[in-house]
């Protein structure tokens, strides 16, 4: 039998009958709607997450910290390389080294320390920290009021909301809604501050010469004298600018260090506050450099941050990554997944015994055609190629609706769901994917769940006797 043929017979076939060809077709819709349904919104919470870590500026950034660090013992990073009196120390020509690594966009300095700022007149001893430029881009600064640096040296600072509110005298109450950012804006912005911070000045001692200086010797005399290293403390004040209040905090990853107050990051290098690395710089010959508890490492691409970690690992350093934190999260969402297809397939196994019965009501309406088909010359594979095609269709067709349907269902909650959250005054999301793989793939699903269900019927309406099915009335 011709596919011209073939496909024009199976379609009066499915004419011939439409409310109840119709009704398996729409069972078959349900149970894939029921599986892009379930499927998207564990894809959709995925990606939420991922969008989430991206644009909080951790999910491609690397944290390195030196070996030498007392906190970093017992890690695992630790036992498996040098010991940590034989690593290297995490110094400006160690970042250089790191920012130069294939994929690094940029590695800068963790910048904090504790000091006190005056403001009116009033001190208050917090943490103050350095951000770059690149920080703008982040998720902790949507929704601030005011304004991020003017520039990188600019005397502008950026409080963090519970700080804002200790400048204001406003503690909020266990059991009371927290103020609003906007609330702490209108009287600070604009504001000053003064920040009294102690200096670290570097100065170069001469000392007489030791056992190698030789009287008479030239060499001895070259080496007269030895040059040191010394550090001296200057207490210095600085005015600051207060530009915006960030509600979120930017630095999730600091654990309980973090800073409540920000500085741009060139601004906070070229003041030179005094450090308690400061106090393991080792002497050089042109002076001495400075020495970071940490440095961050923004990579250009989240996929390649174990690769810029294997290489910070290989020059002596301990790394950490979100990654490294989201790996049981990526198992969950895994499991959540599977999960959710067999949920949403059961509905499609019931769809499958709806096509089941009406092609076996099909054979007992058309045992005298199918007599007469094989009797003017119909193969066993052509009726079964025929049942097939009836089967395959209105999977085909059940597919294409269940996906549409599954679609709307997916806008439908993702919009009732960001009217909830408008009225809670949260920030709209986005809960539903329907990527393009799982459109083809669920289309492609109820065609081959619908062969299957159709083997059955197939293969009874080819076993007839063509002399029985003609006597058949």
């Amino acid at each position: 039998m011709k596919l011209p043929d073939l496909t024009e017979l199976a379609l009066r076939n499915l004419r011939e009958s439409v409310l109840r060809n119709s009704l398996t077709t729409v069972g078959i819709a349900v149970g894939v709607a029921s599986l892009v349904a379930m499927l998207s919104l564990g894809i959709g919470l995925q990606q939420l997450a991922s969008r989430r870590l991206v644009k909080s500026g951790l999910f491609d950034t690397v944290l390195v910290t030196s070996r030498r660090d007392l906190r970093n013992f017992g890690r695992e990073e630790q036992r498996a390389g040098p010991a940590p009196g034989e690593s290297r120390i995490l110094d400006e020509p160690a970042r250089r080294e790191i920012e130069h690594l294939p994929n690094v966009l940029e590695a800068y300095p963790d910048i904090r320390f504790i000091t006190e700022l005056r403001y009116e007149e009033k001190p208050h001893l917090t943490m103050v920290g350095a951000l770059p430029s690149s920080a703008r881009s982040t998720d902790a600064f949507d929704g601030m009021q005011g304004s991020f640096f003017s520039s990188e040296t600019a005397a502008e600072v950026v409080l963090q909301k519970s700080f804002a509110e200790e400048l204001l005298g406003k503690t909020p109450q266990p059991g009371t809604d927290e103020t609003k950012v906007a609330e702490l804006a209108a009287p600070l912005l604009g504001k000053e501050l003064t920040m009294r911070y102690a200096q670290r000045a570097v100065a170069q001692l001469q000392r007489p010469g030791g056992a190698n200086a030789h009287a008479g010797d030239s060499a001895g005399k070259a080496q007269g004298s030895t040059s040191e290293t010394a550090y001296s403390v200057i207490s210095r004040e600085q005015k600051l600018r207060i530009v915006g209040i960030a509600d979120l905090d930017p630095e999730s990853m600091r654990g309980p260090t973090r800073a409540r107050v920000f500085l741009p990051l060139r601004l906070a290098e070229s003041l030179h506050v005094m450090q308690p690395t400061d106090l393991r710089e080792i002497s050089r010959a042109a002076g001495a450099e400075p020495v970071y508890s940490s440095i961050s490492v923004r990579v250009g691409n989240p996929t390649q941050v174990q690769l810029v970690e294997n290489a910070v690992q290989k020059m002596g350093f301990n790394t950490f990554s979100i990654l490294d934190a989201t790996r049981s999260l990526r198992q969950f969402f895994a499991v959540l997944d599977l999960f959710l297809g067999i949920f949403g397939s059961l509905a499609l196994a019931v769809a499958s015994i709806g096509i089941v019965n009406t092609l076996v009501m099909a054979i007992l309406e058309r045992r005298r055609e199918i007599g007469i088909m094989k009797a003017i010359g119909a193969s066993d594979g052509d009726v079964r190629t025929l049942f097939f095609a009836e089967a395959g269709a209105m999977g085909a067709l059940g597919g294409i609706l269940g996906v549409a349907l599954g679609w709307t269902i997916g806008q439908a909650i993702n919009f009732g769901t960001n009217i909830y959250l408008k009225r809670q005054a949260l920030p709209p999301e986005h809960f539903w994917s329907v990527p393009w793989w799982l459109v083809a793939g669920a289309i492609v699903f109820a065609f081959i769940v619908s062969l299957v269900s159709g083997l059955y019927p197939a293969g009874r309406a080819a076993r007839l006797d063509p002399v029985q099915a003609l006597r058949y009335e």
